[in-house]
């Protein structure tokens, strides 16, 4: 009997150094990192970040990633001024922004991480709208209606005698540009007579909140909130489509479907826990973009996101 004893604390003893060994070698297969990577933007593309940063904290414990969202616009002024590694943006970066960069030295790289639809929306007890034109868009939200188109009539005579109540992103939004452009034809082109905020979880409250509401924001957000908001369709010319991740991919939804970014800092590619959390946020991208309600680039997209990421970092090291 104690001979047995003996043969089994033996065992348990090695079982417990193998996985002791195990659990090393394991750890090891990962460079451990530490450091703070600091990003700002667009709170459109927060979600993806975010996701990202969740999943990168099990890889890399000790790298701290802080998140900001203060607009596409307001991330951009951050990053100009070398305040921020990496910069969230729902549009491409305008000239202003370029020259702003370019006179503190900054460079920096675009990377596409997904695409994104806009969701215009309704209050659920809102029972006239099936869906809108872009010219009726156009006809609430350009400039010349502000003081003048004020109630829902004016856009169908068959609809209520009723005021609308506006919501959208602010004008630092990448959201508030990219609708602008699409749906006036200038970006940043809006009458200013609505509740505006960078925060959509506040434009998600006052559409749920006012049967004479509309609004718009990112699809990510609505997928969110589905149950307190309804979507509208938007006619594309030839018929009336609404935002799911297969009329974004496809391009029928139109033209309400765009791009999404990171730019990266040139001055960051020095640190290595940078480079780790690009590399990993390009990894995993299409993944953790579709589980929060955004539509995959094509993997080969994410490939050549890659490649323009490595030449990067070797141009700036």
């Amino acid at each position: 009997m104690k001979k047995l004893v003996f043969i089994l604390s033996i065992t348990l003893i090695m079982g417990a150094c193998g996985n002791k060994k195990e659990q090393k070698e394991n750890n090891s297969e990962t460079t451990q990192l530490e450091g703070t990577i600091s990003i700002d933007g667009s709170s459109t593309v927060f979600p993806i970040t975010e996701a990202v940063a969740e999943e990168f904290r099990n890889v890399q414990p000790n790298v701290k990633v802080t998140i900001g969202v203060s607009g596409t616009g307001g991330g951009f002024q951050k990053f100009s001024r070398g305040e921020t590694n990496l910069s969230n943006a729902s549009r491409p970066i305008k000239d202003k922004e370029i020259a702003a960069c370019k006179e503190n030295n900054i460079n920096y790289l675009e990377l596409e991480v997904a695409y994104d639809g806009l969701a215009v929306l309704v209050n659920p007890k809102n029972t006239w709208v099936d869906s809108f034109t872009v010219e009726e868009l156009k006809k609430i939200w350009e400039p010349a209606a502000q003081g003048k188109i004020m109630k829902w009539n004016q856009i169908r005579p068959e609809w209520p005698n009723e005021e609308i109540h506006l919501f959208g992103p602010g004008v630092a939004s990448g959201t508030f540009d990219y609708f602008t452009e699409a749906i006036v034809g200038k970006s940043g082109s809006s009458r200013g007579d609505f509740t505006a905020s960078e925060d959509d979880h506040v434009l998600v409250q006052g559409i749920a909140g006012d049967k004479f509401s509309l609004g718009f924001f990112g699809l990510a957000y609505y997928t969110e909130n589905k149950d307190k908001l309804t979507l509208i369709g938007v006619h594309n010319g030839e018929t009336v489509v609404k935002p799911t991740l297969e009329t974004v991919r496809n391009g029928t939804y139109s033209p309400l479907s765009r791009p999404l970014f990171i730019y990266v800092n040139s001055t960051s590619v020095k640190s290595p826990e940078v480079i780790e959390f690009v590399n990993f946020y390009i990894d995993n991208a299409g993944k953790l973009s579709k589980d929060v309600g955004y539509i995959p680039l094509p993997a080969e997209l994410y490939t050549k996101q890659k490649e323009n990421l490595k030449a990067f970092v070797a141009k700036n090291k």
